[in-house]
């Protein structure tokens, strides 16, 4: 019955699907506590880049970022990020836009666990010399973290599942396999089911374990 499938690398599709979700969800984070500290930060300019850039790129398709990413930055500013293989440039290229992409939404749910912290704390960091930035990394941030699991799980999983986008520029990822195969082949429903399981396989136990994390870490108020 599954027949179709010899001839074609679905374990490969996956595991670019992997390494895009991996590599993004890395970037997505550093950039995304970046953003928050700057929302939160006592210095105007900062405050305003941050919300500007998040209610900007909040609002934009991804898709939009991807093409723009290919067309904008490659084609027409020549930024290759030190690829010269259109594959891999292609890649680079799109964890460069899902990073900028959920960085954004990384960056409010921190930003909501940011506001969970009693004022109290920051006010006593700073009574003891602490900076800005000592009390956000030291005090602030490591309780922020842990109560906000949960929603930055589900930030992972749609995450994993936008990855999908990148097939728009030609990154060889599942999305990109499965359109290939239903063009190619008579099975369409047993296609997707095949690339539904598979996204499954990969969001069902990652949502499973950070929201079992999320309840272990939580901070009991």
């Amino acid at each position: 019955m599954f027949d179709f499938l010899q001839g074609y690398d679905v374990l490969g599709a996956f595991w670019m699907t992997v390494k895009l979700t991996v590599l993004s969800a890395l970037g997505s984070l550093v950039w995304g506590t970046l953003l928050a500290a700057m929302r939160v930060s006592p210095v105007p300019l900062m405050r305003g880049f941050g919300t500007a850039y998040v209610n900007i790129v909040r609002n934009i398709p991804l898709t939009v970022i991807i093409v723009f990413t290919s067309l904008g930055l490659a084609d027409i500013f020549g930024v290759t990020l030190g690829a010269s293989d259109f594959k891999i440039q292609g890649f680079r290229l799109a964890v460069l836009g899902l990073i900028a992409y959920h960085a954004a939404f990384v960056c409010e749910a921190l930003r909501s666990g940011i506001n969970t912290v009693p004022l109290g704390q920051a006010e006593a960091a700073r009574a003891i010399g602490l900076n800005f930035s000592q009390t956000l990394r030291l005090i602030v941030l490591p309780q922020a973290f842990r109560s906000v699991i949960g929603p930055l799980a589900n930030v992972l999983i749609a995450l994993t599942k936008n990855t999908t986008v990148a097939s728009a520029i030609g990154v060889a990822e599942a999305a990109y396999l499965m359109k290939t195969m239903i063009e190619n082949e008579a099975q369409t429903l047993l296609i997707g089911a095949v690339f539904a399981f598979g996204f499954v396989v990969l969001t069902l136990p990652t949502g499973l374990f950070l929201g079992w994390l999320g309840k272990r870490m939580a901070v009991k108020r």
